[in-house]
């Protein structure tokens, strides 16, 4: 069984409870680090500018959103980041929580028509 990480951990710190819910099952069964939790105004404006992000707001800054990636990271495998996002909405669909995820935004199940691949991105939806 895998586990987070000191660092993980320390990124969940005020992420909404119904997510850390959903990524303590996800990490029971696949191993993924947390990149990045809550964001404060000042950080999301830095991404901002750097074009690492599309928005001013971002649910980061609510504590409900958080990156991670497969563990270890390949930037490459996007394949591992799809598999990461559909065991995302399925924990969070059979805990009842709605989960959007950065491959999929309109959650259609089709990655094609994805304008703006942030493969590392989930949120929940209020």
């Amino acid at each position: 069984m895998f586990k987070y990480g000191r660092r993980s951990k320390a990124r969940l710190k005020g992420v909404n409870t119904k997510l850390v819910n959903v990524l303590n099952e996800l990490i029971k069964i696949m191993d993924v680090t947390i990149i990045e939790g809550v964001r404060s105004e000042e950080r999301q404006l830095e991404l901002l500018k750097k074009g690492a992000t599309k928005v001013k707001y971002s649910k980061h800054m609510s504590g409900k959103a958080v990156d991670l990636a497969p563990y270890p990271i390949s930037w490459e495998d996007r394949e591992r980041f799809h598999y990461m996002g559909g065991m995302l909405r399925g924990i969070g669909h059979q805990m009842g929580v709605k989960i959007r995820w950065g491959g999929d935004w309109d959650s259609d199940g089709e990655i094609a028509d994805n304008k703006f691949d942030d493969l590392v991105h989930v949120e929940i939806l209020d």
